[in-house]
């Protein structure tokens, strides 16, 4: 009887130790710890490589190396110096800051997505591009979004855009 009170005593006692070292979550919706910045919120990679770790530390095992610059990322958490990222299939992990801009990029999803010279279905095609190419993120306004992609400038629809809530308010 004794020992199984101190094993139950130990087991809550590591319990209380894990949640106490546990890195501070961002509320759904709110802001994160650090920064202050809206959470969750899109964030684009700065290095044509960066690490993300399973833990918010150098020490942490390295799950996933992302090797595509000013590719957008979700931001989802915040620990010290570091962000919790996904991209657009939910891979991802813990990155230190350095890693990541908040000049925003999105990702084209459908195979081929029309780039117009105004924010309208109707307007003249200014460019084509295909999925996966990553742009520049400009304004977004009643469901159209500036995009700039190696000189070529235009509006496209932003349900076609990862990087971007849907609702433009982010």
């Amino acid at each position: 009887m004794r020992k199984r009170l101190i094993t139950a005593a130990l087991a809550a006692g590591l319990f209380v130790q894990a949640i106490l070292a546990a890195p501070a979550m961002a509320d759904e919706g709110g802001t994160g710890p650090i920064t202050g910045l809206p959470m969750p919120r899109f964030v684009s990679m700065k290095a044509s490589e960066g690490y993300a770790r399973r833990g918010p530390s150098s020490t942490h095992r390295i799950d996933w190396v992302f090797k595509r610059r000013n590719m957008p990322l979700l931001l989802v958490d915040e620990y010290g110096q570091w962000r919790r990222v996904q991209d657009r299939e939910g891979a991802g992990g813990w990155m230190h800051y350095s890693l990541l801009s908040g000049n925003r990029s999105v990702i084209v999803e459908p195979e081929q997505l029309e780039l117009r010279r105004r924010p309208s279905p109707d307007a003249r095609v200014s460019a084509r591009l295909a999925t996966g190419v990553v742009a520049w993120l400009g304004e977004c306004k009643a469901g159209w979004c500036a995009l700039e992609v190696q000189g070529a400038e235009g509006w496209a629809e932003q349900a076609a855009l990862w990087g971007v809530s849907p609702t433009g308010d982010d």
